[in-house]
């Protein structure tokens, strides 16, 4: 028999993010990742090009792709129950490397190390600069709504928003801010 590794993997497009709140546009994660994946990309790009950095952008785009794998398996939990406090967080980080686990074993076996480094990084700096893309893209997420005329989000907004301040010492993720997001404010014939 054959592998279900990707037919699990497409099923992320049946995970839908911000579960708890209405949404003038619904998002799932394949989505969210393909966004993260992009903005990883040019974070790493940018720390290269201005900053001195030395990462492998596209690499860091492929670790971007899967950064939410897990979900697929669990699910995705609305933020505000996530870190509810610790011990919830804790948990839910436990089940979602249970899940990864389990679907690297959906994959022939000599194919699951490789997968196991995608699905789990071990560098500190790639995985920061992929959830610096994660809070971005949900940053770009809540203006696209509030330009909508959703309400819903403008506190998430204002949340996130210093969320990413905590990026202060990686000023690829100021430049990305200053140079691409005030655009998602402007309509299709506002930026021609």
């Amino acid at each position: 028999m054959g592998s279900h590794f990707f037919a699990y993997i497409s099923r992320m497009k049946l995970i839908k993010r911000w579960s708890l709140m209405r949404n003038t546009v619904p998002e799932n994660i394949q989505e969210h990742s393909l966004q993260v994946a992009m903005i990883a990309h040019i974070l790493a790009l940018a720390e290269n090009k201005y900053f001195g950095g030395k990462n492998d952008p596209n690499e860091i785009a492929l670790l971007a792709i899967y950064h939410d794998v897990g979900e697929v398996v669990i699910g995705d939990l609305p933020t505000p129950v996530k870190y509810f406090n610790p011990a919830i967080n804790e948990a839910y980080s436990a089940i979602e490397e249970v899940s990864k686990t389990k679907l690297i074993s959906l994959l022939p076996e000599d194919l699951q190390e490789e997968y196991c480094a995608f699905f789990s990084p071990a560098d500190v700096h790639k995985k920061r600069i992929i959830k610096a893309a994660d809070k971005i893209a949900a940053y770009i997420k809540c203006i696209e709504e509030g330009m909508a005329g959703n309400h819903e989000f403008i506190k998430a907004e204002q949340s996130i928003c210093k969320e990413i301040d905590k990026y202060s010492d990686m000023p690829q993720v100021k430049w990305f801010m200053d140079t691409f997001v005030e655009s998602f404010r402007l309509t299709l014939d506002e930026m021609d």
